[in-house]
């Protein structure tokens, strides 16, 4: 498709009244949303710990585009469909004949339901399966106190469908509604309105106001307690945990005005958090009004509050302006992992943003030799064809953000500032594809100053792998510092009780301990944890990059504390790397193999999937 009727496309999608096949539809989602799209969503649930499911309907309102259409296709994943009906403008309602396609190993099942006219609204009554993707059933051994069982979900990218029948595409935006009953003495939490007094009798309700793409779908049920931390956030948790998760979160509310001061206004009501059993799979997930986050970010200290940071400024890039498809993902990551270095440098000033900048913009250059050239780009050229051909997931974050900032540096943040609030002033609440940014970026920013980027040099950082030599790399005095150091301590001329850690924030001591990796030996690692009792630290950045080197080095000493790290974490960042490191080890191997053996059943189903292909590998 040319670069005309791709805008077009997403102008479509936005206002929804183009005719069929005017452009191409998302190729992970079965939708027609060219035809009709959901405007609103209504769930009515029951969930059922000793068989793993929820059962009851979902109602979809429906806005028809395409006056001849007579057929609603969903998108579902192992869902057991028993009867759907529709109602009619007199408001009565009739059963409705409806088909399921084969299921595709990646896309679920096609649900076909065939109308006779256009009804306003169509209930699916269904039940999930208890390997539904989305979903996590933990049983009491798997939370803090071990007396409860604990659910929930995980929607991002396309596993929304294995909980609810929906139109599972980030182009289609609607509001929701639910009833959710639950055991008693559990709590119910969505991606909603949550209200901190409520019960739970009747069953627990929510309504979200805002219209959001089915990604962000989003329940929890478990033992939780709740703490304000403002006006307008909190945190839920399980009991033994509240009292932590407050403190480490403490800068919340600051977070937000730093945001807005930047950004614009927050939209989306309050911003309240949930924090997960471990095996969370992810750092967070920005559910918007409920952001998921997994416990490892809680290290006693606040020092790995740039996560909060980061979920935040979804806020505003992903949620508030979203990727029309997946393929644009860096639409999302990209923006938001700019955004939350200007909400860190704005809380704790330009030194440690500066910090946190180089780091992750060397780790980014690291990853590029374990990802394939033609995953290294942010996007391919031409029509959307699935996800064979996206960016690999990884790079898309800190290679968007960098072409964020170059434009930055060489408009000044005068003119950039003003630009990057505009966009999402302009495009809130809709999905819009890359193009689209290209075209808001020519005519607002490069139109009035070409220097600032040519064609050719934009095109090299969307479409070409790597990062683009012109690309300004930033070189923080004290992490300098720190590298003369940290070459002198391998060298042996500077012995470890002299290193001079005192002053050390938690990045310099990531940046240390990345860059002794495959360096340091095995002694030098004794003596460092000897020194600084590493292996034991409560961060779980420096503990997971402590352990690898340690594996990297043969240094053993640490598999009691490593064992117990991968017995109480599920976070895949850190989990796959370490069992793929030990596989790769003789001496390794048979022990890392009884470890996952123990903690498998602790995992996410999307946690054992990659273990499971890691340790299976040659």
């Amino acid at each position: 498709m040319n670069k005309s009727s791709f805008l077009r496309a997403a102008t479509c999608v936005v206002l929804s009244h183009c005719s069929a096949m005017a452009f191409a539809l998302d190729p992970l989602s079965y939708a027609r949303y060219d035809q009709v799209k959901t405007s609103d969503l209504h769930m009515d649930l029951k969930a059922d710990f000793t068989k793993k499911t929820l059962t009851g309907y979902a109602e979809l309102s429906l806005e028809w585009i395409d006056k001849s259409a007579r057929t609603l296709d969903l998108d579902t994943r192992e869902l057991a469909i028993s009867k759907i009906r529709a109602q009619d403008a007199n408001g009565a309602w009739s059963t409705l004949p409806f088909t399921l396609d084969k299921e595709d190993a990646e896309k679920g099942q096609a649900l076909h339901i065939a109308l006779a006219s256009q009804p306003h609204k169509v209930r699916i009554y269904y039940r999930t399966a208890p390997s539904a993707s989305a979903l996590q059933w933990l049983t009491p051994l798997q939370t803090m106190s071990g007396k409860r069982p604990f659910m929930f979900s995980q929607s991002e990218s396309i596993d929304a469908r294995s909980w609810v029948p929906v139109q599972d595409t980030p182009a289609v935006r609607f509001t929701y509604s639910a009833r959710i009953d639950a055991p008693q003495g559990l709590r119910v939490v969505m991606s909603a309105e949550n209200d901190p007094k409520a019960t739970g009798k009747g069953g627990w309700h929510f309504k979200m106001p805002q219209a959001i793409p089915s990604y962000l779908l989003a329940i929890g049920i478990g033992e939780l307690d709740v703490r304000s931390l403002g006006p307008r956030s909190g945190v839920y948790a399980e009991p033994k945990r509240i009292k932590a998760a407050a403190y480490e979160f403490a800068d919340t509310e600051k977070m937000i005005a730093a945001a807005e001061a930047l950004y614009g206004p927050y939209r989306w009501g309050r911003y309240d958090m949930l924090v997960l059993p471990p095996s969370f799979p992810f750092g967070g997930m920005e559910n918007p009004r409920l952001t998921f986050l997994t416990p490892t970010m809680i290290a006693g200290d606040r020092s790995l509050v740039d996560l909060i940071a980061h979920e935040l400024a979804h806020s505003w890039s992903g949620n508030l302006v979203t990727n029309a498809s997946w393929k644009h993902f860096w639409l999302n990551e990209g923006f938001t992992t700019y955004v939350t270095t200007r909400i860190l440098e704005s809380m704790y000033g330009p030194e440690v943003a500066e910090m946190n900048l180089q780091v992750e913009q060397e780790e980014a250059i690291t990853s590029l030799a374990t990802i394939a050239p033609a995953k290294q780009a942010l996007l391919t050229r031409g029509p959307d064809t699935g996800s064979a051909d996206y960016a690999d997931e990884g790079i898309v974050y800190p290679k968007g953000a960098w072409l964020l900032r170059t434009l930055e540096q060489r408009a000044g943040r005068a003119l950039f500032d003003p630009f990057l609030r505009g966009w999402f002033d302009q495009h809130a609440m809709q999905s819009v594809t890359t193009d689209q940014f290209v075209d808001y970026l020519r005519k607002n920013l490069l139109a009035q100053h070409p220097a600032v980027m040519t064609d050719a040099e934009l095109d090299e950082w969307l479409y070409a792998p790597g990062i683009p030599a012109s690309a300004q790399h930033v070189k923080s005095a004290r992490l300098a510092a720190l590298d003369v150091a940290r070459a002198a301590w391998l060298d042996g001329k500077l012995p470890t009780a002299k290193l001079d850690t005192k002053a050390w924030q938690a990045i310099e001591w990531i940046k240390f301990l990345n860059d002794i990796d495959t360096k340091a030996s095995a002694a030098q690692l004794k003596e460092l944890d000897q020194a600084y009792g590493l292996a034991k630290t409560g961060n779980s950045e420096i503990a997971f990059r402590f352990y690898r080197a340690s594996i990297n080095a043969g240094y053993r000493d640490i598999r009691a504390p490593l064992s117990a790290f991968l017995m109480s974490v599920g976070r895949q960042r850190f989990v796959v790397p370490l069992y793929d490191g030990l596989r790769k080890h003789p001496e390794d191997k048979a022990w890392a193999e009884g470890v996952y053996k123990k903690a498998r059943e602790r995992y996410h189903p999307a946690t054992q999937k990659s273990v499971d292909k890691k340790m299976t590998e040659k």
